[in-house]
């Protein structure tokens, strides 16, 4: 899934170290005292930017802009289009986040993301830079120019045209969603082929170091090389992505790396080439000298996969763990429910069965049971500083105003839908005087808005079809507190769509 991937990407670690178990609800929200590579590469001389999708944090100190990355234009949440983004926003003409700041922009997102990356390439010629383009697409919603749309809808690209290799294919994506999908796809190609073309242009293409991948599987049931399953799940069909891996100066085109890489080998990877201290406590090794030379020797180790919604991981829920040739997978429990009263434990040969079709845990429960060992001291091992969520700071020079959004909150009823209700954690930075608008779906009847931050406690009464109402000269102390803002009609609680919390100069 999208954070957890993004977290081990840039920090070199497994994402529950991170803090981040989820994609949404307070748990894609990544520890600030988490260490990026990008903050590395910044001490290191490097110029730094991100241009798309961040997926670790929209407040101080928590966004991208203060882990590492110097200039940032990125989407909120998870992607245009959600609870954390400006109502109303879309692919085409969105509202983006500069450097801290809502900017209104023109065009289509991924044209946008990547002719910013291009500019920063451009300011870069002479010195060093990182440079993290990250496009939101191809993902829900599916929006991209009918155009481009078109030719794929004319098209066969359903699973059943393709060779059949592994498994059935189960609920297809519809004939629109996959030809919007590869649409996106069509679009993300043609603006790499502009970033590569202006790397040759510029004389950067032989010593900068390309990576491309992706972060899981498709979301839809497409075609997927005959992998098993697809975004989600632990089986190859949501975890094993394309990664191609460029520098024309240090690495012979053409080879294929056999070993088994994730993405915790991002970072120790990266700073090796950049010749910059990677920081003692990585999971992930650095890939160089693999790269370099085929014939050098691959070292002997397990790579843990795990993801299931919740606050809190469970163990032997929806986890896979990857040998160098075995892989023992518990499939059962991914998505909202644990599914507790099911366990099915498979045993796949990946060098001679490498679409997981033969489960032969029946045949090597050793190998079962070694594998079992590894799995649940890897739990314990990045589960032992807990999972209590990052906090939010209000107040703080660095940001204020401040917006929450229900990407961030928490809480039993915590969700996306107009009635949830939730909570913040926060850290009131600076004490004083505040003011808190806070905006949620008009009501026709009798109502009343409430506010709690620790043990400052507001209410009004609201107005109906009123949108947004702004409890004013609230006094907070500085230090931790919970945030609840709510509305009240009759007997039903409902917890607000953004609340914009501002300290006052005194």
């Amino acid at each position: 899934m999208c954070s957890p991937t993004r977290a081990s990407l840039l920090t070199g670690r497994y994402n529950y170290r991170t803090g981040v178990v989820d994609t949404y609800l307070g748990r894609s929200m990544m520890r600030p005292t988490e260490v990026t590579f990008a903050e590395l590469l910044r001490d290191a001389g490097y110029r730094t930017g991100i241009f798309g999708k961040w997926h670790l944090g929209d407040c101080y100190p928590l966004r991208a802009i203060d882990k590492g990355f110097q200039e940032a234009l990125v989407c909120k949440g998870g992607g245009i289009g959600q609870p954390s983004d400006p109502p109303g926003n879309k692919y085409f003409d969105p509202v983006l986040f500069r450097n801290g700041k809502a900017e209104k922009c023109r065009g289509y997102c991924s044209d946008i993301f990547t002719d910013e990356a291009m500019k920063f390439v451009e300011k870069s010629v002479d010195k060093p830079f990182f440079l993290y383009l990250a496009f939101n697409a191809p993902h829900e919603p599916l929006q991209v120019d009918d155009k481009l749309v078109e030719p794929y809808r004319k098209m066969d690209l359903s699973p059943a045209a393709f060779p059949k290799i592994g498994l059935p294919v189960t609920n297809p994506a519809t004939k629109e969603q996959t030809a919007r999908v590869y649409a996106m796809v069509e679009n993300i190609d043609t603006n790499l082929g502009k970033l590569f073309k202006l790397l040759d242009d510029k004389n950067l293409a032989k010593n900068t170091l390309v990576i491309f991948l992706t972060d899981n599987g498709p979301a839809h049931a497409l075609f997927n090389t005959g992998l098993h399953g697809r975004k989600g799940s632990v089986y190859d069909g949501g975890i094993r992505v394309p990664c191609f891996v460029r520098w024309p100066d240090r690495f012979g085109a053409g080879t294929k790396l056999d070993f088994p890489a994730a993405h915790i080998d991002v970072t120790p990877t990266i700073l090796d080439c950049c010749q910059v201290q990677p920081p003692k406590n990585l999971d992930g090794i650095a890939l160089t000298a693999l790269l370099r030379d085929r014939a050098t020797a691959r070292p002997e180790r397990n790579l843990f996969f795990q993801w299931h919604r919740g606050d809190v991981p469970v163990l032997h829920r929806a986890f896979a763990v990857r040998g160098p040739r075995y892989k023992l997978v518990q499939a059962v429990g991914a998505g909202d429910y644990p599914q507790r009263d099911r366990w099915n434990v498979q045993l796949f040969d990946l060098l001679n069965d490498p679409y997981e079709q033969t489960d032969l845990s029946d045949k090597h429960p050793d190998i079962v049971r070694a594998m079992g060992k590894a799995y649940k001291d890897w739990f314990a091992d990045v589960g032992k500083d807990g999972y209590d969520p990052p906090r939010i700071y209000l107040g703080a020079e660095q940001e204020n105003p401040v917006t929450l959004t229900r990407q961030d909150w928490r809480g039993p009823r915590a969700g996306w839908r107009i009635d949830d209700l939730g909570q913040w954690e926060i850290t009131v930075a600076r004490p004083g005087t505040y003011t808190v608008i806070a905006r949620f779906a008009p009501r026709t009847d009798p109502a009343t808005a409430h506010l709690r931050i620790g043990a400052v406690t507001v209410e009004q009464k609201v107005e109906p079809r009123a949108t947004e109402i702004a409890f004013r000269d609230v006094k907070l102390p500085k230090g931790d507190a919970r945030f609840e803002a709510w509305v009240n009609t009759g007997s039903v609680n409902a917890g607000m769509t953004y609340v914009e919390v501002e300290r006052l100069r005194e």
